[in-house]
C-alpha cells in the first residue's frame, strides 16, 4: 500500500464565545472558550487517514497537554 507523508504543524485552536459579534473596533468579553485541534498539515493528515489512506505526519509535538491532545487524535484517526 502506498502512503501519504505530510509535513506540517499541530496547533491548539482557541475559540472564545461571547453574547454577540463585536462591532468594528469593539472588544467584548468571552463567556467561555473551547480548545480544539488545528493546523493545516495536521488537519490534512487526520482527514487523509480517516479517508482510508496510510498517513504519516511529520511534525514537532510538545510534551504538554496540547501534545497529548495531538497524540490522542492521531492514534484515534490512524495517523502514523
Amino acid at each position: 500500500m502506498k502512503s501519504i507523508s505530510i509535513l506540517g504543524v499541530f496547533v491548539a485552536d482557541l475559540c472564545f464565545i461571547g453574547d454577540r459579534i463585536p462591532s468594528k473596533g469593539q472588544t467584548i468579553l468571552g463567556k467561555k472558550h473551547v480548545v480544539g485541534p488545528g493546523g493545516k498539515g495536521s488537519n490534512q493528515a487526520v482527514a487523509a487517514a480517516k479517508a482510508g489512506a496510510k498517513t504519516l505526519f511529520i511534525s514537532k509535538i510538545g510534551d504538554d497537554q496540547f501534545g497529548s491532545m495531538a497524540t490522542k487524535i492521531y492514534e484515534n484517526s490512524g495517523v502514523d
